[in-house]
């Protein structure tokens, strides 16, 4: 078949991905075959689960939308869509269940300790995680844009960051998640829900000042951890505050 080229347009913060020095510019293809959207995007650096829009020549198209022809592509992140396309998303943008890799183990607590269910395996292969996430229709949290890019991928995200912190508030925002977190439920461990105990029930598990200073105590319902509002928890209430404050100022 004839040759023919293809006009890559990426918008919002998707030229972070972009393999070019020229990030900033449309990316011309080449090309002498009919591949899929999808491929051309990836082919370029930018992993499926961050494309939330694809117009080609100003039509909304999927992933598997064949190309064969010249054509102009515009592609658009996850909240950064035109005002004129409000019904063609490729990506949920509420998803409460994540596992994240094996790189992300301060994130994986941090958003444990928000109440998130976030399931991490310290030493897990990559085809592990990508089963767990399969098995229990959970999104996929990484800083591997190769491993985001696997077909079976259908929800995930690629963070940005390298710290913890402001990791969280991009898994926060990415996923809709302000409204989700629930501080002081979820075992740091093991990611199982936390119940609340009588203190009787675990006197003997208690160390001696913490018999006397503290009444209310959760237990995990997986490893049978045992937690207590200590100093943490108001440093943590704390935390949640900034971070409902910070997301109130963003959105006004």
């Amino acid at each position: 078949m004839n040759s023919f080229t293809v006009r890559l347009n990426f918008h919002g913060d998707l030229p972070f991905f972009v393999r070019s020095k020229r990030r900033h510019e449309i990316i011309e293809r080449g090309l002498a075959e009919k591949p899929s959207v999808k491929d051309v995007i990836e082919s370029c650096g930018v992993p499926h689960p961050e494309v939330d829009l694809i117009l080609i020549n100003g039509e909304p198209v999927d992933f598997h939308h064949t190309l064969g022809a010249n054509v102009d592509v515009d592609v658009y992140p996850v909240g950064f869509l035109p005002t004129f396309v409000t019904n063609k998303r490729l990506q949920i943008t509420h998803f409460n269940k994540f596992v994240s890799d094996v790189h992300l183990g301060r994130l994986s607590r941090s958003l444990r300790l928000l109440g998130l269910d976030v399931a991490y395996l310290s030493a897990a292969e990559d085809r592990q995680l990508l089963k767990a996430m399969q098995r229990e229709n959970r999104a996929l949290l990484t800083r591997d844009r190769r491993l985001l890019m696997h077909a079976v991928v259908q929800n995930g995200y690629y963070l940005r960051s390298q710290y913890a912190t402001e990791q969280t508030i991009e898994v926060i925002r990415r996923f809709d998640l302000l409204r989700s977190i629930a501080p002081f439920t979820r075992c740091l461990r093991c990611n199982a829900p936390l119940e609340k105990v009588s203190k009787a029930e675990i006197m003997e598990k208690l160390k001696p000042l913490t018999k006397i200073y503290y009444e209310e105590f959760r237990r995990c319902s997986g490893c049978g951890q045992i937690y207590w509002p200590g100093s943490h928890f108001s440093k943590l209430q704390k935390r949640i505050a900034e971070l409902h404050a910070q997301f109130s100022k963003s959105a006004a």
